[in-house]
C-alpha cells in the first residue's frame, strides 16, 4: 500500500529524503532500511567518496594533494549498482564495495570529500537523480547542500563513543585487526575533519529534524523517520488538496 501511493507520487514529483550526520551514526542502514520498506532508490553518497579515496590510495597518492587528486578524476568511472544484498559501488568496472569499508579509506574519503574538483564531479549526478525518481541519499551536506530542496531532512547522530563501538563491531566481524581505542581515535579526528572543513561542511540544515539514536535501536531508529516521513507527507498532501 504504502510502495503504491509513493510511485503515484513520483509521477507528480519525486519525494526525496536527505539524511545528515556524522560518521558511524548508522545513516547508511537506515537509509538501506527505509528505501527497500519505501520502493525508494538508495543513493550512498559516502561511497562515492570513499571510492575516490580508495582510487587515490591505489595509486599511491596523498589525499590532501589536490593536484594529484583532480588529475586522477577523469580516469575514474563510478557506477552504483542495486543488487540482491545491497547496493554495490563499481570503480572501472570493479567492485570495491568491500575495499572502501576500512578506517583507513574512510579518512581518505574525508580528505577528498574537502576538494572542489571532487565535489563537482559527484554532485551533479547526485542531483539529476534526485530529479527523476524518490530517493534516499545520506551524506554529510545532502540537506544542506546537495538536496537543499529535499522533502525531508534528518540530521541522525550518536555520541562518539556509541559510533565507535559500533564500527568497532562491524570491523570485527567482517576479519579487521583493529582495536576500539584506534576506531574512537580515527572516529573523533574525522568529526573533526569534517566539521571543520572549508567546503561544505559536516552541519545541520536549519529545517532538518535531529535524531539522537545513541539510546535507540535501529528498528526505533528508522521507525522515528518513518514517522517524520509520514506526517511531511500528510501535510503535503493536505497543501496540495486545499
Amino acid at each position: 500500500m504504502i510502495k503504491g501511493e509513493i510511485f503515484m507520487q513520483d509521477r507528480e514529483k519525486p519525494f526525496s529524503i536527505a539524511i545528515d550526520g556524522p560518521s558511524g551514526a548508522g545513516k547508511s542502514t537506515m537509509a538501506k532500511m527505509l528505501a527497500r520498506e519505501l520502493g525508494f532508490l538508495y543513493v550512498d553518497t559516502g561511497a562515492l567518496y570513499r571510492t575516490i579515496g580508495y582510487a587515490v590510495l591505489q595509486r599511491g597518492a596523498d589525499p590532501s594533494d589536490q593536484a594529484a587528486v583532480e588529475a586522477l578524476l577523469p580516469s575514474l568511472t563510478i557506477r552504483l549498482e542495486q543488487q540482491e544484498d545491497g547496493q554495490h559501488v563499481f570503480l572501472n568496472n570493479v567492485d570495491v564495495n568491500d575495499c572502501i569499508r576500512t578506517p583507513e579509506v574512510s579518512m581518505a574519503a574525508s580528505r577528498v570529500s574537502a576538494l572542489p574538483a571532487v565535489r563537482q564531479f559527484l554532485l551533479d549526478i547526485q542531483r539529476n537523480t534526485a530529479k527523476s525518481v524518490s530517493i534516499i541519499m545520506d551524506g554529510r551536506d545532502i540537506g544542506t547542500v546537495v538536496l537543499p530542496d529535499a522533502s525531508l531532512k534528518v540530521f541522525l547522530t550518536a555520541s562518539a563513543e556509541i559510533r565507535a563501538q559500533r564500527r568497532y563491531q562491524e570491523l570485527i566481524e567482517k576479519g579487521a585487526a583493529v582495536t576500539y581505542e584506534e576506531v574512537l581515535r580515527d572516529m573523533r579526528q574525522r568529526d573533526y575533519q569534517d566539521s571543520h572543513r572549508e567546503l561544505a561542511p559536516l552541519k545541520e540544515a536549519e529545517d532538518a529534524v535531529r535524531v539522537d539514536s545513541s539510546a535507540m535501536t535501529l528498528e526505533e531508529a528508522v521507525e522515528a523517520v518513518r514517522r517524520l516521513m509520514d506526517s511531511r507527507r500528510s501535510r503535503s498532501d493536505a497543501v496540495r488538496k486545499a
